[in-house]
């Protein structure tokens, strides 16, 4: 697919794997409506892209959890470019906190942002992108297929996110509308750092070797690839395939695995 003058609107932009879409995107000649609620940065990297790759963006202050905020994002993208092409739903924060010892306040944060957020978005970018015959992108995970400990919220709200999407395609199946899920494995970026604790404070840092892992541009790249060739599913890096496959036919074992997994992270929840 030709990208040049696509315009991409993708949510969760000032940052990582969202940062690196927007990146990829502009490389390929596309219009751009980043959102995110780190305004202040996220103008800078519309700046920087524009400048480095001669292409039309702006920034938009949004909440994806505030379903107002979502719509009125959609209707600055048409009043700006008159159509959108593909809807990006990255935006998202993790959790890091047994279920016993959580706030429940904290779950609900993880589905208001995760899943809410990308419902509301779908909702008021679904009539334009109809008539485009565009792209709907769900960012999900690897934890939307096989729910990890100590990421209740974060596993359910990509199950959720998951059960949408695909439910979503199947309504529109027949319409030249594109749904795309796509789960990366872990990847190298701020979410971990940023995830919630079982009291809702951010935890500062990481319990993971972030080096080892998938970077966010990479991601992006295989992402936009995947919506130019309009693929249903992407499951990333071989772990993430292994991962969905063992769970879906030697569930128990997924279980003894997943579980001797996290007690090698760092600080580990479980023992």
């Amino acid at each position: 697919m030709d990208f040049k003058n696509k315009v991409v609107v993708i949510t969760g932009a000032s940052s990582g794997i969202g940062k690196a879409c927007a990146e990829e995107f502009a490389r390929r000649g596309a219009c751009l409506v980043l959102a995110a609620r780190q305004y202040v940065n996220l103008c800078e990297i519309t700046a920087a892209l524009q400048t480095t790759y001669g292409i039309k963006a702006i920034a938009v202050q949004v909440d994806v959890s505030k379903e107002e905020e979502c719509e009125a994002l959609m209707i600055q993208a048409i009043a700006t470019f008159g159509k959108i092409d593909i809807l990006v739903n990255n935006a998202g924060i993790s959790m890091r906190a047994l279920f016993a010892d959580l706030d429940l306040s904290v779950l609900k944060d993880l589905m208001d942002v995760n899943f809410w957020g990308t419902v509301y978005c779908t909702k008021y970018a679904l009539p334009e992108i109809t008539k485009t015959k565009g792209s709907i992108i769900g960012v999900s995970s690897i934890a939307g297929y096989r729910g990890l400990p100590g990421r209740t919220g974060y596993s359910a709200s990509k199950f959720a996110m998951n059960g949408f999407m695909e439910s979503l395609r199947t309504e529109l199946l027949h319409t030249g509308v594109h749904v795309m899920v796509a789960c990366p494995g872990f990847t190298a970026s701020n979410i971990r750092v940023a995830a919630l604790a079982k009291d809702g404070k951010q935890h500062g840092e990481t319990s993971m070797e972030e080096g080892k892992m998938m970077t966010a541009a990479e991601v992006a790249t295989t992402i936009v690839d995947g919506i130019g060739n309009r693929k249903r599913t992407l499951v990333m890096t071989a772990q993430g395939k292994l991962t969905v496959w063992l769970n879906k036919l030697y569930p128990s074992l997924a279980d003894r695995l997943v579980f001797k997994h996290f007690t090698k992270e760092k600080n580990p929840l479980i023992k």
